[in-house]
């Protein structure tokens, strides 16, 4: 699982928060994979949109949750 930090950048880490099928995307209701927590709160987004808001929310985000590889995993089962 990759994490993206202010001040360190990409870390792989082992967290024990995990999104569950209940976690929607706060732009489209899809199954969320990751989560930003910014100073104001979190926002849950799916692969698509956490990819598309990325460069912006990285220099504003205190922590970014990334389990999109879950998707590769999924695929090859």
């Amino acid at each position: 699982m990759t994490q993206y930090t202010e001040t360190t950048g990409a870390v792989e880490v082992e967290t024990p928060y995990e999104l569950t099928a209940l976690d929607r995307c706060d732009a489209c209701g899809a199954q969320a994979y990751i989560r930003v927590v910014v100073a104001s709160g979190e926002l849950l987004f799916c692969a698509h949109h956490g990819r598309k808001h990325q460069e912006k929310l990285s220099q504003i985000a205190q922590s970014w949750h990334d389990e999109s590889d879950r998707l590769l995993a999924d695929d090859r089962n």
